[in-house]
C-alpha cells in the first residue's frame, strides 16, 4: 500500500459531547487548548452539550466567550452520546476531526501522534487503551465477549480496546454524516466505512470528575445495539432452532409410533408435556421479543425523525443569553 506524506491539516475540528460534565469543563479546557496550540495547526473545538441538567451549557458558553476557536451546540433535549457525536461531526468543518472525551480519560497529548500517522497517509487512526482504567473485572468480561460476539456475528470486526478516540480525514466524516440510519453504533460505523486505518496505543487516566453515566444494564443495551445494527444473525438463528426442533418433534413422534405398536397404548407424563409446552412457548415468546426489536427500528427509521434538534450554537460571535 503506497501512501503519500501530506503537509500539515489546514485545519483540525476536536468534537466533544458532554453530558452533566459541570465540574469538568473547565479542567478539560486547561489542559485541552495549551496541547492543541503546541501542535501549530489552526484548530476549533466543538462542543455538544447532550441535555444537560447541571450547569454544564453555562460552563460551556463561557468558554465560547473567552475563546473564539470554540463553539457550543446545544441539542433540545438528551439524545444519547452517539447521536450527540453525529451532532458533533455534522458541526465539524476541519480537515481531521478528532472525537474525544469530556472527562480526559481520552488524553489531548495523543492527537499529535495521530496527526502524525494521518501526515503519513493513514485516513483514520484509532487510539487503542492500554489497559481498561476504572473498570472492574466483571466489566472487563463483559467487554471481551462482547468484542467476540461482535467478531464472529457481524460482517465488520472490531479493534480491541479502541473507543471513540480517533483521528478522522475530512473524507471519511463526510462518509459517516451522509449516513442516515437512526440506530448509530459509532464504533461500529467508524470501522464500516473503511478507508486507511492503523492504530496508536494510549495510556487511559481516571475520570477528572463526575461518574460514568453507563451502568450495567444500560451498557448491555448499548451491547445489544450494536449487535443488532450490524448483523442479522439474530433473526437468521432462529430458522435454525426451528428447525432442529421441528426435528426433534418428528423424531419423538416416530419413536412413539413404534412403542406404541410393540406395547401398545400407555398414558404418556404430566411433567413431559408441561416440559414440552413450556419450552415451546419460551422459544416461540423470545422469537417474537427479537422479532419485535428489529420491526421497532424499522419503524424507527421509517419515521423520518430527525437524529437530533439543535436548541442553539454558542460562540464568541454570538453573544450569551441574558440570565434567566
Amino acid at each position: 500500500m503506497s501512501m503519500n506524506p501530506r503537509p500539515a491539516p489546514r485545519l483540525l475540528s476536536v468534537v466533544i459531547p458532554f453530558y452533566n460534565e459541570e465540574g469538568g469543563v473547565d479542567a478539560l479546557f486547561k489542559r485541552l487548548v495549551p496541547v492543541l496550540d503546541g501542535l501549530g495547526v489552526p484548530w476549533e473545538a466543538v462542543c455538544v452539550n447532550d441535555g444537560s441538567k447541571d450547569r454544564t451549557l453555562d460552563e460551556l458558553i463561557a468558554q465560547t466567550q473567552a475563546d473564539p476557536r470554540i463553539k457550543a451546540v446545544d441539542l433540545s433535549r438528551n439524545f444519547g452520546k452517539e447521536r450527540a457525536l453525529s451532532a458533533g461531526l455534522a458541526h465539524a468543518v476541519g480537515e481531521v476531526v478528532v472525537p474525544m472525551d469530556a472527562d480526559l480519560q481520552h488524553p489531548p497529548e495523543a492527537i499529535a501522534a495521530m496527526i502524525e500517522k494521518w501526515r503519513q497517509g493513514w485516513e483514520v487512526v484509532y487510539a487503542v487503551r492500554d489497559a481498561r482504567t476504572g473498570q472492574g473485572f466483571g466489566e472487563k468480561l463483559f467487554a471481551k465477549a462482547f468484542y467476540w460476539f461482535f467478531d464472529h456475528l457481524s460482517e465488520v470486526p472490531l479493534p480491541r480496546e479502541v473507543g471513540d478516540f480517533r483521528l478522522m480525514d475530512r473524507r471519511v466524516v463526510d462518509a459517516i454524516n451522509r449516513m442516515p440510519e437512526r440506530s448509530r453504533f459509532m464504533k461500529g460505523i467508524f470501522a464500516w466505512v473503511g478507508f486507511r486505518q492503523t492504530g496508536i496505543v494510549y495510556v487511559q487516566e481516571a475520570r477528572t470528575a463526575g461518574t460514568t453515566k453507563f451502568n450495567f444494564l444500560r451498557l448491555l443495551r448499548f451491547a445489544i445495539d450494536g449487535l443488532t445494527s450490524f448483523s442479522n444473525f439474530p433473526l437468521r438463528v432462529w430458522s435454525v432452532i426451528g428447525g432442529t426442533v421441528a426435528g426433534s418433534a418428528f423424531v419423538y413422534i416416530v419413536v412413539r409410533i413404534i412403542r406404541t405398536l410393540i406395547w401398545g397404548i400407555d398414558v404418556p407424563g404430566y411433567e413431559s408435556t408441561l416440559v414440552s409446552v413450556l419450552f415451546l412457548g419460551g422459544v416461540q415468546l423470545l422469537t417474537l421479543g427479537i422479532l419485535g426489536d428489529y420491526l421497532g427500528r424499522v419503524f424507527d427509521e421509517v419515521k423520518g425523525r430527525p437524529l437530533y434538534i439543535v436548541r442553539e450554537v454558542y460562540s464568541r460571535d454570538k453573544p450569551p443569553p441574558p440570565p434567566a
